[in-house]
């Protein structure tokens, strides 16, 4: 079980990633702009939308020094501008996972792993 973990003046709190992961996906999918996660099959190269019960699946939580490192793998819908899309999902991350987990996000990474239409 890999966790996140912070000390307090009444002892130690333990998260798992496996929460991070599910906490920071629900945030992904409510911005503008983003269809879902993508689970990508390395051996065949294959991308695919995740449902909601597998949203871990397209994010990766690393604790580096004490701060969070987030991973994501999204699809993006047809016609927005990716980097706004990117911009909104970093700050929506960084502040609302900030708030939930107390400790600090380093860095988010996001990766488009394609584009979608949205009818």
């Amino acid at each position: 079980m890999k966790s996140s973990s912070m000390n307090t003046h009444l002892g130690n709190i333990y998260i798992d990633n496996e929460v991070i992961a599910q906490y920071a996906g629900t945030v992904a999918v409510e911005c503008f702009g983003v269809v879902g996660m993508a689970g990508v099959n390395v051996k065949d190269g294959i991308v695919s939308l995740l449902k909601k019960d597998n949203i871990t699946k397209g994010i990766a939580v690393s604790l580096k020094n004490n701060k969070l490192i987030l991973d994501f793998h999204i699809i993006v819908s047809y016609g927005v501008s990716i980097g706004a899309v990117a911009d909104n999902l970093i700050d929506s991350v960084k502040y609302k996972v900030e708030e939930f987990t107390g400790l600090e996000i380093e860095k988010v990474n996001i990766f488009v792993e394609g584009v979608r239409v949205i009818d």
